[in-house]
């Protein structure tokens, strides 16, 4: 159950995440910066290690969503989905993340996965449904992905309905929009909202990626982020930025 919305801003953009889960469920820890096959990644996790989103220092972004509306489950031994952006998370385009291939793919249950290449202003999702994994290019704008264990399909119609009303805002693409939105109750508190409530599931914790110029940040709220702003900071410097903005200098273009 979580909701994941992607903001294009000027070169940049911006990632935010509402993460669900149950009441009873361990916090997840702080975002800390790790060091994956030479590279560093920018991550919150679970206790166990696992991510459900990250950021590395090329500017790639991945956000990962179960995909409830599939329901075959792994029969034995599953590996956990925790365990994905982890083992990619350090690829620095579009063409070496296709390492999921080399994932244990049938010891997972079904996902999708949502990468960002600022580089080449791609979206890309990836799709695990236990039997094929597909690939879909989406474009370079707004948009939102949800998923929901209670009711997909429902949380699908409303939450889609709360962020197209919220697109036509004059504030649409602002960081200010994109937090107000994930805490967002319409059309009324429970489990089809954006910041979801029920009485033994929660949205847990908030994380926004914010790409811009020579650094990107991450921030971070443990908690219903209804009732709190996001409280933890890590700001990381990434060649993507770096490199795009020493171009920009040169051209003379700085939009």
């Amino acid at each position: 159950m979580c909701t994941v919305t992607f903001i294009p801003r000027g070169k940049g953009y911006c990632l935010g995440m509402n993460r669900d889960e149950k009441r009873a469920r361990v916090n997840g820890l702080p975002p800390a910066i790790r060091n994956i096959n030479g590279r560093r990644v920018l991550y919150p996790s679970e206790p166990s290690g696992g991510t459900w989103i990250a950021l590395n220092e090329a500017g790639i972004s991945f956000a990962l969503i179960n995909w409830y509306s599939v329901t075959a489950r792994v029969s034995r031994d599953a590996v956990s989905r925790g365990t994905i952006i982890p083992s990619i998370g350090a690829t620095d385009s579009l063409a070496s993340a296709h390492a999921l291939l080399a994932l244990p793919l049938d010891r997972i249950n079904p996902f999708r996965l949502i990468g960002v290449f600022p580089d080449s202003q791609e979206v890309v999702e990836w799709r695990w449904d236990l039997q094929r994994l597909s690939r879909k290019y989406l474009p370079w704008h707004a948009q939102q992905w949800i998923s929901s264990g209670f009711d997909e399909r429902k949380a699908q119609e409303v939450r889609t309905t709360t962020f197209r009303k919220a697109l036509r805002q004059k504030t649409a693409g602002s960081l200010r929009w994109l937090r107000r939105l994930h805490r967002s109750h319409a059309p009324h508190i429970g489990p089809f909202s954006i910041c979801m409530h029920r009485q033994d599931s929660v949205t847990v914790s908030y994380t926004e990626i914010c790409l811009r110029r020579n650094r990107t940040t991450m921030k971070h709220a443990n908690g219903a982020v209804c009732s709190m702003p996001p409280d933890i900071t890590k700001t990381m410097r990434t060649s993507f930025a770096r490199d795009l903005f020493a171009r920009m200098a040169k051209t003379g273009n700085t939009d």
